[in-house]
């Protein structure tokens, strides 16, 4: 039980990476942050990172082959369109005279959609998951609760370390919107590459 308590570990701690990006990226990016807004964040992905898995546990039997096909697709496209858009966004401020600059504000919606994008893989661990001896359908509610309180407090962190990072820029937000979009279409492309090869 102990070596299968320890595999999920291990799951939550790999899915968690990319939310920790993330929300690095967030806490850099938008300047309009409080302590309400910077636990939504990792709330938001750790009920995704939690939920997901859930699906994919008991769809398994069903989608399994279908949802491996294209996951790594949906995920790249919703990273590609935020982090293009803030790469745009960017551009356009370094651009601006100072009384045109928009200062990027706290989006929920933008931040739901960075839920689905980075915790659309863990649809496989499901169904991973699904396959392992020793899990069924008691246990796997206590499992994606581990994964989901892993990545929270893992993306916690991003923000705190993104607000950091964000505080150094200071008034070169536009710069900060710049890298944090090239960060969120790498992850696109790196979860793309991953679902091909793999």
């Amino acid at each position: 039980m102990w070596l299968l308590i320890l595999q999920v570990v291990l799951f939550g701690v790999s899915l968690a990476m990319d939310a920790f990006a993330v929300s690095i990226t967030d806490g850099m990016c938008y300047n309009n942050m409080n302590k309400g807004k910077a636990i939504t964040i990792p709330l938001t992905f750790g009920i995704f990172q939690a939920v997901m898995p859930l699906c994919g546990y008991f769809l398994m039997s069903i989608f399994a082959e279908k949802i491996d096909a294209f996951d790594h697709y949906i995920a790249f496209f919703l990273l590609l369109i935020i982090g293009g858009k803030m790469v745009l966004d960017g551009i356009k401020e370094l651009r601006a005279t100072e009384g045109e600059v928009k200062v990027k504000k706290f989006f929920y919606p933008e931040v739901l959609l960075q839920g689905v994008a980075t915790s659309i893989d863990a649809l496989a661990v499901g169904v991973t998951m699904g396959a392992m001896s020793g899990v069924n359908k008691t246990n796997i509610f206590g499992f994606v609760a581990i994964i989901g309180i892993i990545t929270f407090i893992i993306s916690v962190i991003g923000v705190i370390v993104g607000v950091k990072i964000g505080k150094l820029f200071k008034n070169k937000t536009s710069i900060a919107e710049i890298i944090g979009g090239i960060v969120l279409v790498a992850i696109g492309i790196k979860i793309l590459v991953e679902g091909i090869i793999g």
